[in-house]
């Protein structure tokens, strides 16, 4: 691991040379969702000598439908998300949409993720740098893994190297995605840690219902192979009962099936 990542889990004990961990709901819903998949993951994530990041976005920007729920309202989500990673002594990461939210937001988390559609916007990647935080990219549905170079580059001519980058695959026609397995070796010859979302990267968008679809069932598939072509971390949301999440259900991995699927995971990276 790179120094940044080093000190980030400092705290936990893991085996050298493992892929770390950002998983958690895809929005804050409620304090006992939030507590019960922190505490679970890191219980888990310890056991398999795992680097864990508790994930958690404290508000959706991003939907499809304007009926869509967006959270319970920005400080109080921020406060649970804070509130898990201190009680469960694990590092802590949320979305940001606009350069406004960077400076807000950092005051609850260690690491500020920029989602895809918005990769390209640098006022927002410059905010994001301001705050001295671990900035990850997520590569946009519509980039090449070499041009993400270009993000990389605008964090740290702002004077921040603390930057990770994020596959998650490129729209393939109207209502799917498809993941490009060069684009890891390519984004981390830029020099950062680069990172598997195993979860978006199975989005079905732009469905007629206004409701996201996905392939859930393809998420182990997705993950062997990032381990395999050398992906550093893996980003998996997780929920206790997908379908009825209140955000990207179609697509998140059912809490009770994320240790069977991170023992496999575990002994590919050894394997390799």
């Amino acid at each position: 691991m790179n120094n940044h990542l080093t000190n980030l889990f400092q705290h936990q004990s893991y085996h050298k040379n493992n892929f770390f961990l950002i998983a958690g709901p895809c929005v804050v819903e409620n304090e006992e969702m939030v507590d019960e998949i922190a505490e679970r993951v890191s219980t888990i994530s310890k056991k398999l000598g795992i680097p864990y990041l508790f994930k958690a976005s404290y508000k959706k920007a991003n939907r499809t439908s304007g009926s869509s729920f967006t959270g319970i309202g920005d400080e109080a989500a921020l406060q649970l998300i804070h509130a898990a990673g201190k009680k469960y002594n694990l590092p802590t990461t949320t979305d940001i949409h606009t350069a406004e939210e960077a400076h807000i937001a950092a005051q609850y988390v260690d690491v500020l993720q920029i989602p895809a559609f918005l990769c390209r916007q640098t006022d927002l990647l410059l905010a994001a740098a301001a705050t001295g935080k671990i900035v990850n990219v997520k590569k946009g549905q519509f980039v090449s893994g070499p041009s993400m170079k270009f993000a990389v580059d605008k964090i740290k001519q702002a004077g921040n190297d603390k930057v990770w980058l994020t596959e998650r695959g490129n729209s393939f026609g109207y209502q799917d995605l498809i993941v490009d397995y060069r684009n890891i070796p390519w984004m981390k010859e830029h020099g950062v840690p680069v990172i598997m979302d195993c979860t978006h990267s199975l989005q079905q968008p732009n469905q007629t219902s206004g409701i996201t679809g996905g392939n859930p069932q393809l998420i182990e598939t997705i993950a062997k192979a990032a381990i395999a072509t050398g992906a550093d971390g893996l980003f998996i949301e997780t929920h206790p009962n997908p379908a009825v999440a209140k955000s990207d259900g179609a697509n998140m991995l059912q809490l009770d099936l994320l240790e069977t699927l991170l023992e496999k995971l575990v002994a590919l990276r050894k394997s390799i």
